[in-house]
């Protein structure tokens, strides 16, 4: 099968109608028309079999998580989702395989509107390399590097999912430990996240900084620290934690998760206190859920737990 028969059996249904998209899939390159009054926001994510997913992952999940995981990128900069562009490296050509990637792909590029547009295929390890486009209006974008003194710091859900979820993939004895339910949420959790692109772009404007969580709580709020040469206290009681999550018996183990294991894609962002307000107001006319304070932007430099004075390594 060459590659243009490839696209077009497997990925036609992730091309969308869009009047933005000049000319899509089948020339040389997209030519696409941004909106007037936006700044063009542009991600790329390479997911590589065995490091990045399991070998024998759901094809279906590692098409979903594909381009989730970049979708998340441009949640965090408060922009709106508009075109992808997909770079898929196969050993062979797998037709259950690639139907099953394909079905996720595009059901998550349905879910979230956003169109592929171009791309490209080769042979060699498995290897998937997705760059996402957005926008957002013009000087509002939330940047890492945007945190000052006396901000809020907040997170849109809870964390340690997503590692807790790979955990019990790889851990037949802590899945035994959970209930089904709750296996099954953590599983979903890690396997299909769901990028908070609602929130970002509600949040844009509000926020001074932002980031997704994908590396870990600490690392990823390290981060927005070190860009903004700024520091933080933060209240570990206060980090949100899911039912889910709760059900994990090692208390310890699920801390962990939540501070370093990555893989839960919410946004973590610092915003002014006298714009709390007006956030949680937005968010909750569009039925979103809350943002959670957990801590405080401070000038000083290092990162500490604000009940015990702990330092922490971000």
């Amino acid at each position: 099968m060459d590659e243009f028969a490839l696209i077009q059996r497997f990925f036609a249904s992730a091309q969308a109608d869009n009047p933005s998209v000049v000319c899509g899939i089948g020339d040389d390159a997209a030519v696409l028309a941004p909106t007037a009054g936006t700044q063009l926001v542009a991600c790329t994510d390479t997911l590589v079999a065995g490091r990045h997913f399991l070998p024998d992952a759901n094809p279906y999940d590692v098409g979903w998580k594909s381009l989730a995981v970049n979708l998340s990128d441009l949640a965090a900069m408060g922009a709106t989702q508009r075109w992808f562009l997909l770079a898929l490296t196969l050993p062979e050509a797998d037709e259950a395989w690639l139907a099953g990637f394909a079905d996720g792909l595009a059901a998550c590029a349905q879910r979230y509107g956003i169109a592929l547009v171009g791309g490209d295929t080769t042979r060699g390890p498995l290897t998937i390399t997705i760059t996402a486009l957005g926008e957002v209006r013009r000087g509002q974008a939330m940047r890492r590097d945007a945190a000052k003194a006396g901000d809020l710091i907040a997170l849109t859900g809870p964390v340690g999912e997503g590692a807790a979820g790979l955990a019990v993939l790889q851990d037949p004895a802590l899945a035994e430990q959970l209930h089904d339910a709750s296996a099954q949420v953590l599983i979903q959790c890690y396997a299909r996240p769901k990028p908070r692109l609602a929130h970002g772009q509600l949040l844009a404007g509000l926020a001074h900084a932002a980031i997704d969580v994908s590396d870990g709580l600490l690392q990823d709020l390290g981060h927005v620290l070190g860009a903004s040469s700024v520091g933080a206290a933060i209240d570990l009681a206060a980090i949100p934690t899911s039912k889910a999550l709760r059900t994990v018996p090692d208390i310890e183990q699920r801390q962990q998760w939540q501070l370093a294991g990555g893989d839960d894609y919410e946004l973590l962002v610092t915003l002014p206190r006298n714009a709390l307000d007006e956030a949680q107001s937005r968010l909750a006319h569009a039925n979103l859920p809350p943002l959670r304070v957990f801590g405080e932007i401070r000038a000083e430099p290092g990162l500490v737990e604000a009940q015990t004075g702990t330092t922490f390594s971000a």
